[in-house]
């Protein structure tokens, strides 16, 4: 998928606070709510085997039509690149990030899952490779994020991390980090990896000052 055009109208939507996708990033989903087998099911089927990761505004404490919680006004849709079925009927669903959507309005039907409409226009940068940015530190911001795992207590593989490009390096942090809702979806709509980065760097600096949270900074 080379262009907007190329991307579908319509897609299944799967709602989960804390979960982000971003284009060219791998996401694991572990799928056994019956809704959700469904949804991977249909997907499957289709050409384009599109899901639309988006998270709940469930810290709103509303509830749209059917007491459902409303949606982010932006996610990011993923292909099954890979899958396998349990013994017991789940399914293990890598997604590979494609674009990011702006919800256009949900879509009615005799399904079980939620779908939207996508407006892609905003993001067609998605669609083509993100170059590295000279300006990035990265001895510096990678001693900020040594010491931010050590005070998280998070393991990882720190070889790899040190190996990685850096848009690997920014989102597979962006994605797994242990941030907030309200911070997931600042990454997630950080319109360039640039602004991504600086997003991340944000978070890292004030939960190293004594757990701060960045929230009122971002908004």
């Amino acid at each position: 998928m080379k262009q907007i055009v190329d991307l579908p109208d319509t897609i299944a939507i799967f709602p989960l606070p804390g979960a982000i996708l971003l284009p060219r990033s791998r996401l694991p989903l572990h799928i056994f709510e019956p809704r959700y087998l469904a949804m991977v099911e249909d997907c499957l089927k289709s050409d384009h085997r599109m899901i639309g990761m988006i998270q709940p505004r469930t810290s709103s404490g509303k509830t749209g039509q059917g007491g459902v919680a409303p949606l982010s006004s932006v996610g990011c849709a993923g292909r099954i690149s890979s899958f396998s079925e349990t013994d017991d009927g789940r399914y293990m669903v890598t997604l590979a990030g494609v674009s990011r959507f702006r919800v256009d309005g949900e879509v009615a039907g005799f399904v079980p899952y939620r779908r939207c409409r996508a407006d892609w226009t905003a993001f067609s940068d998605d669609l083509r490779a993100e170059d590295n940015h000279a300006d990035f530190r990265r001895d510096d911001f990678m001693e900020k994020l040594a010491r931010y795992l050590k005070q998280r207590n998070l393991g990882v593989d720190w070889s790899s991390l040190k190996e990685a490009e850096d848009e690997l390096l920014v989102n597979a942090l962006s994605i797994l980090c242990p941030f907030s809702p309200e911070e997931k979806q600042a990454l997630l709509e950080a319109p360039t990896l640039s602004d991504r980065r600086h997003v991340l760097e944000t978070l890292i600096a004030f939960s190293l000052q004594s757990g701060s949270s960045a929230d009122d900074v971002l908004q």
